[in-house]
């Protein structure tokens, strides 16, 4: 891969979106038989040893008295934020099929558009708002079966 590749949020977001497909198949497959909030927890073990591997191997770690209080702040309430989302997410997995659920949980889209306008400031424009309620309807559309 080229170093600009590497630097590329477009890359990233695309694997994203196919390591996120991937998660919700072998979620599906491995939470047949055992409670969802469990498999969250093995889960979130995996991407710990990962992360931290990741990190070892990169010689990434920081001095936590390096971080600011208020990154601390909010990566922590990132954390728990993500936390509920995956117990929410393997809880659906458990009742629905992973082709209606996961769409649904793509409706973040159109939350995230809505949060980034305003808490951060961000601007959309009327192509880009239509964009969002195109994602939002079209995972509507796929998650509920007529």
């Amino acid at each position: 891969m080229k170093a600009g590749l590497l630097t590329s949020w477009q890359i990233w977001a695309l694997l994203s979106a196919g390591f996120a497909a991937l998660t919700a198949i072998f979620a599906k497959v491995g939470i047949e038989n055992i409670n969802p909030d469990f498999a969250t927890f093995i889960r979130t073990i995996v991407i710990l040893i990962v992360t931290a591997g990741i990190l070892a191997a990169l010689g990434e770690f920081q001095p936590l008295g390096s971080i600011s209080s208020r990154s601390y702040l909010f990566l922590v309430l990132s954390g728990l934020a993500t936390g509920a989302s995956w117990l929410c997410y393997f809880r659906a997995l458990k009742l629905g099929k992973a082709s209606q659920v996961a769409p649904i949980d793509k409706m973040s889209v159109l939350l995230v558009a809505v949060f980034g306008v305003a808490f951060l400031g961000e601007r959309l424009s009327a192509p880009n708002w239509l964009g969002v309620l195109m994602i939002a309807v079209g995972a509507l559309l796929v998650a509920y079966r007529i």
